[in-house]
């Protein structure tokens, strides 16, 4: 991991991004994390901590939130303003500085409006309580809402203005993302199942079981069935490098098999650092075999190995059941 920190630490330029193939904001927050999950600090005393804190100067610039939206001046749309905010959300108190934590703070506000604005759009019942591309979309993803989701639950966490209901009313969304049949009971008819990527879909991918399994532990649902049953289902179905989006769906799988403990934890243990580590390049860095994921840059695949491969830590919030 430290090579690959070490990769990160040179990417960053002078204005204090550190994102290689644009959505500058949203993969440099996302870098951002991956320095807070190894216990960096923005300090001045170590190389690491000056970067982090210039970083962070960087997405707190007036230019990069618009209203609120994080997600419109680098064209990272709801992706990015929801790692941003969950970016914020787990530093908010770290800081380098009194104002700058004021800051934090204040942005938070705002962004976290955004989010509950964007979740009360008028959509179809089965879509309601998600978010999809943009503030005023009438539809809904679980890629998507997924990183909306951890923002809200981290943003309550630090003891900001997050209604029960929007955490509610999220969880009723990932529920009808779930593939398997639920009885009148709200029992899922198979054992093991996962997650689509819109609700109405009956086969589950690898990403978005990830993706919903630590979306619902997120809000609370940790002996939830479906949790269960997507934990089974991914320890049937493991991680291959050949993911269509792999280095996102590790994120997800490190963080939620972990979190569930037993089996599943222990699987996760011994798969994440097997496969991510016959990937890393000889610089330290990560980049993605697949045409799409590939697209999005090496900063984005090595800040995204990085948080998985820190998992065990505890460093982040989130990351603490």
């Amino acid at each position: 991991m430290n090579q690959g920190i070490q990769f990160l630490l040179r990417l960053q330029k002078e204005d204090g991004s550190i994102a290689d193939r644009g959505n500058a904001t949203a993969m440099t927050s996302l870098v951002i994390m991956a320095f807070a999950s190894i216990g960096t600090i923005p300090e001045p005393a170590t190389l690491e901590g000056r970067v982090m804190s210039r970083a962070i100067e960087f997405v707190l610039q007036p230019r990069n939130q618009t209203q609120g939206y994080f997600g419109h001046h680098d064209g990272s749309r709801m992706y990015g303003h929801g790692i941003t905010t969950l970016m914020l959300t787990e530093i908010l108190g770290m800081g380098a500085t009194i104002d700058q934590n004021e800051r934090i703070h204040n942005a938070l506000v705002q962004a976290i409006q955004v989010i509950l604005q964007s979740q009360a759009v008028s959509k179809p019942q089965r879509l309601q309580g998600g978010w999809r591309y943009k503030p005023d979309s009438r539809d809904s993803d679980l890629s998507v809402s997924v990183w909306q989701v951890m923002a809200l639950r981290s943003a309550k966490n630090d003891g900001l203005d997050v209604p029960s209901e929007a955490i509610d009313l999220a969880v009723e969304y990932l529920k009808e993302s779930y593939t398997s049949p639920l009885d009148e009971n709200g029992q899922p008819r198979e054992k093991a199942s996962g997650f689509a990527y819109t609700p109405g879909t009956h086969h589950p991918a690898f990403t978005m079981t990830a993706a919903g399994l630590l979306a619902m532990q997120t809000c609370g649902q940790y002996d939830s069935p479906l949790v269960a049953g997507a934990a089974a289902w991914l320890l049937e179905h493991p991680p291959r490098t050949n993911e269509r989006f792999f280095f996102y769906g590790m994120y997800y799988y490190a963080q939620g098999m972990h979190q569930i403990g037993g089996e599943a934890a222990t699987t996760a243990a011994k798969m994440v650092p097997e496969l991510l580590l016959r990937l890393q390049a000889d610089n330290g860095s990560w980049v993605s075999h697949q045409g799409e994921e590939r697209n999005v840059g090496v900063a984005y695949a090595t800040a995204l190995a990085i948080l998985s491969l820190s998992v065990r830590y505890h460093y982040l919030p989130i990351y603490q059941r």
